[in-house]
């Protein structure tokens, strides 16, 4: 796997629904695969753009139309991590729970976690068997508004940033590679790692 730091042009950040769209251009032979990236918005700035860290399967590009590569990408070896191995982490999630919905008991609907204990307790159950939290601070991003064709749509994100034990290496690194929680295409899910 790689990791990349990638620079957004203010066009492709305007609308959060073209984040996930701009980046498939980094992986041009893969238009019809399933997504094998992840990403998380690092910086935004009106007029300017966004820096984001994306972790992909395949190396991407260093530079198509609306993104480019701002670092040397790194590679990632997952293959080194080990049962009770501590390590610092970062994950910026969609903290969801699926509902009935009150007026169509046939519908489901997905709501946030807002409470801290509720959203730590999701993180948990996200982990589990594969790491255990050691330490954990949250942090509420403000929502994320989009528009996609003539809908408008609102996303609640969290980040969490704390120290894990790692349980089960091989469960863990599906983990990483697969990421956590829903609204992956919106930059949620991306779950990076340093030495504790």
């Amino acid at each position: 796997m790689y990791l990349s730091k990638v620079q957004l042009d203010w066009s492709a950040t305007r609308n959060p629904y073209e984040w996930h769209r701009a980046l498939w251009q980094l992986f041009p032979d893969r238009p019809d695969n399933a997504r094998d990236f992840l990403f998380r918005i690092e910086q935004q700035q009106a007029g300017k753009g966004a820096v984001l860290l994306l972790q992909s399967a395949i190396r991407p590009l260093e530079s198509v139309a609306n993104a480019s590569l701002i670092a040397p990408t790194k590679t990632l070896n997952l293959s080194q991590l080990f049962a009770g191995q501590a390590l610092r982490f970062r994950l910026t999630a969609n903290v969801i729970k699926t509902i009935r919905d009150q007026q169509n008991p046939e519908k489901r609907v997905r709501v946030p976690l807002i409470r801290e204990d509720e959203q730590q307790a999701w993180l948990a159950r996200k982990l589990e068997e594969a790491a255990t939290l050691d330490e954990v601070a949250l942090q509420k991003n403000a929502p994320l508004f989009f528009r996609r064709g003539g809908s408008a749509g609102k996303l609640v994100t969290v980040t969490f940033d704390g120290v894990l034990t790692v349980t089960n290496p091989e469960l863990f690194r599906s983990l990483v590679a697969s990421g956590i929680g829903a609204a992956k295409s919106f930059g949620c899910g991306l779950l990076t790692l340093a030495r504790a």
